[in-house]
């Protein structure tokens, strides 16, 4: 990756990684000369979060840190947010946006990991494994083939066919699966996948289901008493996406009554801080229940390229203002900086600015050779790549208009 000098040293620009994020993330900045880097294995008590953020620019966070908008006001240096996960619901993204301050993540890197482990997870539901294991440990011989089916030729429906959720419908087609989704959204189905008319349709005539949305006011509790009422008798039910989806006190009482053939759930309403924490949920001690600690993305190979494409997208906002890819900002995709100057202004969403930046440019005689925009509900995003001579007395003129909420140049 080239090198690219900014109007701060990078060796001055702080970037903090929290929560173990894979050192891969780490390399890729210092490559790129970034060498002043706060690392930590887990999670930092508020105090020392807001300690450690006081001076800095760059924040990269897994899913048990809160950025909360009290704690970015503690934060006044804080550049861009990188979420070193699918999620990006710890993060206030409202409040990120009218600071000025893009978030990224990273949508694609561990969909294989997270598609694999359902899909075993599938096989093993079907077969009754969990309950047998569990009896086996304890001495007993549960050989049966009382419900224990194959997946060939059975119906999975995926709830949320996104990127996770094209991958499991390819990879249960390879074992003979016919596939149904449903999603808010239209979308293109792969091979032979085909859209269900309505989400309880799904339920009533899926074996297996497997939810794969992200956290909002439409998903919290999707799987409610009504929904578990339709859902077809003996299916399995498979949660990786957010812990708030499934009602966990409906579930117990489905596996109890039998009507929940089996389930596996890897997130949960309440999560542990730590490793050392104890784990507390209504679903321990049910055998037909496969537990796990949020690991759906959690192998060598996604936790790679986790690392190394957020880190990429935060390097890439830092040495020359691309934005592409962030999930709360304005989305501007910039060219290489050669051989100029680059201004990059954030400013309230509000009519007149750019006429106003366009005037600054337009009195002190610059002469612009580029100029990008893009704007939100919230922001504008304007950068303006100009002759090197004048660019200082602009910039500095440019902080000035009313409604800026932050600018910062790049040569």
């Amino acid at each position: 990756m080239s090198s690219v000098t900014t109007s701060t040293p990078k060796d001055q620009i702080k970037i903090v990684l929290l929560e173990g994020i894979h050192p891969s993330a780490e390399e890729l900045f210092r490559k790129d000369g970034y060498n002043n880097i706060f690392t930590a294995s887990k999670s930092l008590p508020q105090d020392e979060l807001e300690d450690v953020l006081k001076d800095a620019r760059f924040l990269g966070i897994r899913s048990r840190t809160q950025v909360t908008a009290e704690l970015l006001e503690k934060s006044p240096r804080l550049s861009a947010i990188g979420c070193f996960c699918i999620g990006t619901n710890q993060v206030d993204l409202v409040a990120t946006t009218k600071r000025g301050i893009p978030v990224f993540n990273a949508p694609f890197a561990n969909t294989r990991s997270v598609a694999e482990l359902v899909l075993a997870e599938i096989i093993l539901l079907l077969r009754g494994v969990p309950a047998k294991s569990a009896g086996a440990h304890r001495g007993e011989w549960l050989k049966t083939a009382t419900n224990s089916f194959e997946t060939r030729g059975k119906t999975l429906g995926i709830v949320g066919y996104g990127h996770i959720g094209t991958q499991i419908g390819i990879l249960a087609e390879g074992l003979g699966m016919r596939v149904q989704f449903f999603d808010i959204e239209k979308q293109l189905s792969l091979g032979n996948a085909s859209p269900a008319d309505s989400y309880h349709e799904l339920l009533k005539t899926s074996d297996a289901v497997t939810f794969h949305v992200p956290e909002t006011a439409q998903t919290k509790n999707m799987m409610n008493k009504e929904a578990f009422d339709v859902l077809k008798e003996g299916a399995v039910l498979i949660n990786a996406s957010r812990g708030t989806v499934v009602d966990i006190d409906e579930l117990a009482k489905a596996l109890e009554s039998g009507r929940v053939l089996g389930t596996a759930i890897d997130v949960f309403p309440t999560e542990p801080k730590s490793n050392q924490d104890e784990f507390a949920s209504k679903l321990r001690g049910f055998d037909n229940a496969i537990l796990t600690p949020h690991i759906g993305g959690s192998t060598k190979e996604a936790q790679v390229n986790i690392g190394i494409e957020v880190s990429e997208k935060l390097v890439k906002y830092s040495n020359n203002g691309s934005t592409l890819s962030s999930v709360n900002f304005p989305e501007v995709g910039l060219p290489a900086l050669i051989g100029k100057h680059r201004i990059c202004h954030i400013h309230h969403n509000e009519p007149g600015i750019l006429a106003k930046i366009n005037d600054i440019f337009s009195d002190t005689g610059v002469n612009i050779s580029a100029q990008y925009l893009q704007t939100n509900e919230h922001v504008g995003y304007v950068v303006t790549d100009i002759d090197h001579l004048s660019s200082q007395q602009a910039f500095d003129e440019l902080k000035l208009v009313k409604g800026t909420i932050r600018s910062r140049i790049l040569y």
